[in-house]
């Protein structure tokens, strides 16, 4: 048998795989690529050995030493360099985002977005609304920024890992019309991550002075509308080229929120575009490379009135559409106004990108369904819950209530969801005598809830149901006056508020009003 001589080690494995490859009946096409692969399956498996680190950096770090830095993020997006831990780790580099990775996605989702709109109406959206959090920097590295990016037909400029501005792609490359956006960004994305506001302006700034036609660059058509309407509503003409120019939005510096929450909650609202208004009022601050919260509604009013589909991205399981009143507040709000002025239906769905290998666009009542039978509708997850006593009677209360703030702000919600809800936690004796024992506020909270929607309309039920509903409420409503004795106990009274009902309310929402008036006419 003839001796090889292997002149190093790398020689030696390529020689191993090609004759694993061989042995198995395939062929190793790229021998270079399936080096580095197993190159930095190594270096992986190394870092993971030194992650036995975390012991010292804990110990260093209780004894006040120097604990080296480290970035942090989702390992599951390819974040190998968040390793080995026991570092002291920072959030990320802002200057580094979008990264190369995040941009395949955000390009390939932006498409799909795109791709299911016409498969619905049978012609391309003209403008998209964004629910930007600060989520899509901190566990997906600028995902949903190059979404927004993409469809508006712009790309970053990286020089090494860091981004240093936007550059316009060709329609030609593009093969589509550039998509208009209406960015809502939290104010997290406000106060930490400056560079996504000024990505995505710098990018519209570009794309509406090209000379381009109208049907292919729905950025520009919207931009000479909106000055021709800001003009008109008594702004100049230089100040209405300004405005009309502004597509991310969010609450004035400061502050935190969409409002529609506080809206909802309090019964605070009669009609759509009650909830429409006061997230106008709540987002109407216009952001931008020379902007910080310029109060604007007027401006935002113009880009909601161009508004075909509201997005946000859903990165992970961590937390779900029920988990906070953030959920509804913004994307639900979005919907009510956008809808609201348009006197048209607006769709309402998530970019799921929890496998990014198999992204998809998922409609919004479609994953309310999904939430309610993976958690509140799972007799699995409800007896674990039930094992927190008051916490977990707390977090079926709450979690209810962001469901009735979907359907108040989305109509996104089955009937069927609401019956299983009333039977599973209110008409249920067992259940019934457990809420008694652990919080008995949050059954009367579930159950005033649902007398709301009942009574709104946005629930039909039978009315079997219903009295029996009433029954068990009263029961528990008695209890509670027995304990709580005599005092302005609000009950199982659903008191319904307007604008009109309060002076200072009325005060506060007077410009929005005449922008609604204006706009929606």
């Amino acid at each position: 048998m003839q001796k090889v001589k292997i002149r190093s080690l790398e020689e030696f494995i390529l020689r191993y795989l090609e004759e694993e490859a061989r042995e198995y009946g395939f062929e190793l096409k790229s021998p270079d690529g399936s080096l580095n692969t197993l190159k930095l399956a190594l270096e992986l498996a190394g870092k993971i050995v030194e992650c036995e680190r975390e012991y010292e950096g804990f110990l260093e770090g209780l004894e006040a030493e120097f604990i080296p830095p480290g970035p942090s993020g989702a390992i599951t997006r390819g974040r190998f360099e968040i390793l080995p831990t026991g570092r002291n780790f920072y959030a990320i580099d802002p200057r580094t985002l979008p990264t190369r990775a995040a941009w395949e996605v955000g390009m390939e989702t932006a498409e799909k977005l795109i791709s299911e709109y016409i498969k619905r109406h049978g012609g391309y959206p003209q403008s998209v609304g964004q629910v930007l959090w600060s989520i899509d920097a901190y566990k997906a590295d600028g995902e949903q920024l190059s979404q927004i990016l993409w469809l508006l037909g712009t790309r970053p400029i990286w020089n090494g890992e860091e981004v240093k501005g936007i550059e316009v792609v060709s329609l030609g490359e593009l093969g589509r019309p550039r998509i208009d956006g209406s960015v809502r960004i939290s104010g997290i994305v406000r106060d930490t991550l400056p560079n996504y506001v000024y990505l995505i302006d710098e990018a519209v700034e570009k794309v509406v002075v090209l000379d381009e036609p109208p049907e292919l660059n729905f950025v520009k058509k919207h931009y000479l509308e909106s000055i021709k309407r800001l003009v008109e509503m008594g702004r100049g003409i230089d100040e209405a080229g300004r405005l009309a120019k502004f597509r991310v939005f969010c609450s004035p510096p400061g502050a935190y929120g969409a409002g529609v929450n506080l809206a909802v909650e309090s019964s605070g609202w009669k009609e759509e575009s009650d909830l429409g208004k006061t997230w106008l009022k709540f987002s109407g601050y216009a952001y931008g490379r020379d902007a910080f919260g310029i109060e604007a509604p007027d401006a935002l009013a113009c880009n909601l009135k161009n508004v075909d589909l509201i997005n946000r991205n859903h990165v992970s399981d961590e937390h779900d559409l029920t988990n906070c009143c953030c959920y509804f507040a913004y994307q639900g709000g979005f919907k009510a106004a956008a809808q609201s002025l348009r006197g048209k239906e607006v769709d309402i769905v998530q970019v799921d990108t929890r496998d990014i290998t198999a992204t998809k666009v998922v409609d919004i009542g479609i994953e309310v369904e999904r939430v309610a039978r993976t958690k509140l509708l799972n007799d699995c997850w409800i007896e674990e819950m039930k094992k927190h006593g008051y916490r977990g009677a707390s977090e079926f209360s709450k979690k209810i209530l962001h469901l009735y703030g979907w359907e108040a702000t989305a109509r996104c919600v089955e009937d069927w969801i609401f019956d299983e809800i009333a039977r599973k936690y209110i008409l249920d004796e067992e259940m019934r005598r457990w809420f008694e024992e652990h919080n008995p506020y949050a059954f009367e909270e579930i159950g005033r809830r649902l007398f709301e929607a009942y009574e709104r309309g946005l629930w039909e039920t039978s009315p079997e149901l219903v009295e029996r509903l009433r029954k068990a409420y009263s029961e528990i409503e008695g209890i509670l006056e027995d304990s709580l004795g005599e005092g302005e106990v609000q009950g199982g009274v659903i008191d319904i508020l307007t604008v009109g009902d309060d002076e200072h309310w009325a005060e506060n929402l007077k410009e929005v009003e005449e922008v609604w008036k204006n706009i929606a006419g």
